[in-house]
């Protein structure tokens, strides 16, 4: 395993508490200005010095709203990745990584926020941005609907046993068991729980289902030789990728072959490529899961197992803390402990390698960060506690 630094690490991590969608008392960009002042704290500089914004899938917070709040000195850099909804969310910190190995700028931060009582569902947002013609017509306008039907093709064409969506549900409740604040604290998922909990959209259930949450996350990316003297734990980034495999684009991919439907193939080779890791390196994921079908259809096309072997390996004892052989969203995900369209995720991947989490995994020295499986476009992220120099 001959792993190739980027020289680029994470100084700082910022996180408000998890509300109901519609709750927050602060409207999105109060949240926001909040997750990146505690995220400038964290890496011990003025959030002043931020001299360059990365966001994803349609976010209207963009740096030149965020610079004047935030006092910035001078802004160098501002980018959004477009398409796929949370399929950009390690993206972004691929466009951090692309600013900061380019000189354009020297400290960015990478962010996520929704507030629906001040800019409205995010459902709506992503329905309005994904979903065509092709989908409309046939009375298809929401990420759950399209992702049943591909998750039903999982089943039934591929063979993926209805038990592995359950194990990785079960997972990430049971990781925010140990999350006092995850919004799935306290939710104790049985199987019983589980099998009779309502149908969202067959195959999926209620607990297969993320959660629309107001909150806001940010993570505060430089080189990583300035990270080392602002932190003694600088979080190390390994490689990042933004993918899309052509020609089978968009709303009919579910009729191409080879199919599993993740589109993380692309953003995962080059991300093994580009670091010289494995999967087999990979101490735990942190896995965006919008839903089960398309988390399971990830680990598949990121390589950590295969369509024949995913009802033997994922299993609710493989994939969770301390012990399992791959543990996943190990402080509760999109699934249990809030969705922020997949933000919350590199946050927890920072954390863990830190040993800053809530289910920690013995000398994890590898986390991946996974970016919207089942969209146009995805993404990944590899973060390591050394610089694999």
């Amino acid at each position: 395993m001959g792993k190739r630094p980027t020289g680029v690490a994470v100084a700082g991590i910022g996180i408000t508490p998890y509300h109901k969608r519609g709750a927050s008392p602060d409207a999105e960009r109060k949240l926001l200005l909040k997750a990146i002042d505690a995220a400038a704290a964290d890496a011990g500089i003025p959030a002043s010095e931020i001299d360059g914004f990365c966001s994803y899938g349609a976010d209207v917070q963009e740096g030149t709203r965020l610079a004047g709040p935030l006092g910035t000195r001078e802004l160098r850099w501002s980018s959004l990745v477009w398409g796929g909804g949370g399929g950009g969310s390690a993206g972004a910190i691929a466009m951090a990584e692309a600013a900061i190995l380019s000189g354009h700028a020297e400290t960015v931060v990478v962010y996520r926020a929704t507030a629906e009582s001040s800019s409205g569902r995010l459902l709506r947002a992503v329905s309005q941005g994904v979903f065509g013609p092709h989908y409309a017509a046939h009375g298809v306008d929401s990420p759950a609907q399209a992702l049943g039907l591909r998750t039903q093709r999982l089943i039934e064409h591929n063979g993926i046993p209805p038990s592995a969506l359950r194990a990785i549900a079960q997972a990430c409740y049971h990781h925010a068991g140990k999350n006092p604040d995850a919004v799935g604290h306290g939710v104790d998922l049985t199987d019983e729980k589980y099998e009779s909990s309502r149908w969202i959209v067959e195959p999926l259930r209620l607990f297969d289902s993320s959660r629309e949450n107001d909150a806001a996350a940010a993570i505060i990316l430089t080189s990583a030789e300035r990270a080392r003297d602002l932190t003694d734990k600088p979080v190390y980034l390994l490689a990042s990728a933004i993918g899309a495999d052509g020609p089978k684009w968009g709303e009919l991919d579910e009729n191409h072959e080879p199919y599993t439907s993740s589109s993380q193939v692309s953003a995962g080779r080059r991300v093994w490529e580009r670091s010289g890791a494995t999967p087999a390196d990979v101490d735990a994921v942190q896995l965006y899961v919008n839903f089960t079908g398309p988390a399971v259809s990830a680990l598949i096309d990121l390589g950590f197992c295969t369509a024949e072997n995913a009802g033997e390996f994922l299993t609710f004892e493989n994939l969770i803390a301390p012990d399992g052989k791959l543990p996943i969203c190990t402080g509760g995900g999109d699934l249990a402990e809030g969705f922020l369209h997949g933000m919350g995720n590199a946050v927890e991947a920072v954390r863990l390698l830190r040993g800053e989490s809530s289910n920690p995994v013995p000398g994890a020295r590898l986390c991946l960060v996974s970016g919207g499986p089942i969209s146009e476009l995805s993404s990944a992220a590899l973060f390591a506690t050394t610089d694999g120099r």
